[in-house]
C-alpha cells in the first residue's frame, strides 16, 4: 500500500486560525463607500452578500468582480487594506482558543504548516506581527505569492512545491470557508476539512465537498496525528 500519511497542512488565518472580530467585514464597509457605492439599499446589500459568498478569496478579486474596472478595483482593493490595518490597531486581534497550540502540535508531529490568507502580503504581514506568529509556520502565503488566490490551487501548489512535500495526497487543507473548500479540492488534498469558527455554516462547507466539518483547528490537529500514529 503507498504511504499517503499527511506531511503538509495547510491553513487559513481569518476565522480559521485567527479571530479578528469581523474586520473583513467592517474593512469592506470603507472600501465600497470610497469606491463609490451607494451608503446603503440594493446594490451595496448585494455586494456585501457577495463579500459574504466569497469569503476567503483574494480581495482584489472580489474587487474586480464587483466594480468591474480595473482602476476602480485597485483603488477599493487600497481602501481596504488601508481601513484593515488601521482597525487591527483598534480591534483585539487574537488566535482562535487552541490554534497556536494546535499548530505546535503539528510541526511536533512531523507536519509541515503553510499560512494562507486571501489578503495581500502586506495584510497579512501587519496580522502576522499583531499575533507575534512570525516563526510560528513553516510558510506563510498570500496569492501574490503564488499566482492566483483561492478557489484556485496555486497557493496550496506553491506550499507543496516550496516545502518539497512528496504528493498531493499528503496534504490536509483547512478552512472555514467555501472556497477554502475549494482549493484544497481542485489542489487535490487528501483531506480537506471545515471548521465551525468562522463565515461559512456546516451545511455550506459540507456541500462544498468538506472531507470533514470540526469544531476548530485543535481537533482537525488532533485527526492528523491521530492518522499519523
Amino acid at each position: 500500500m503507498p504511504d499517503n500519511t499527511i506531511q503538509l497542512a495547510v491553513l487559513d488565518m481569518a476565522g480559521t486560525t485567527v479571530a479578528d472580530g469581523g474586520l473583513v467585514l467592517r474593512a469592506f464597509e470603507s472600501a465600497a463607500t470610497a469606491a463609490g457605492l451607494e451608503a446603503e439599499g440594493p446594490q451595496r446589500e448585494q455586494a456585501r452578500r457577495y463579500v459574504l459568498d466569497t469569503m476567503g478569496q483574494s480581495k482584489i478579486a472580489v474587487f474586480r468582480a464587483l466594480l468591474g474596472d480595473e482602476d476602480r478595483a485597485q483603488s477599493a482593493n487600497r481602501a481596504f487594506e488601508d481601513a484593515y490595518d488601521a482597525l487591527i490597531d483598534e480591534v483585539t486581534i487574537a488566535p482562535i482558543p487552541g490554534a497556536a497550540e494546535a499548530i505546535s502540535t503539528l510541526r511536533d508531529s512531523g507536519v509541515r504548516v503553510a499560512l494562507t490568507t486571501g489578503f495581500s502580503r502586506g495584510t497579512q504581514d501587519r496580522l502576522l506581527h499583531a499575533l507575534g506568529w512570525h516563526d510560528i509556520a513553516d510558510l506563510t502565503l498570500a496569492p501574490s505569492d503564488a499566482g492566483r488566490g483561492r478557489p484556485y490551487p496555486d497557493m496550496v501548489l506553491t506550499a507543496l512545491l516550496r516545502l518539497r512535500i512528496d504528493a498531493v495526497d499528503r496534504i490536509a487543507v483547512l478552512g472555514d470557508t467555501t472556497s477554502d473548500i475549494a482549493t484544497g479540492r481542485a489542489a487535490g488534498a487528501r483531506i480537506v476539512a471545515g471548521v465551525s469558527t468562522g463565515a461559512h455554516d456546516e451545511q455550506r462547507l459540507r456541500a462544498a465537498g468538506a472531507t470533514h466539518v470540526l469544531p476548530s483547528v485543535v481537533e482537525f490537529a488532533e485527526l492528523i496525528r491521530a492518522e499519523r500514529h
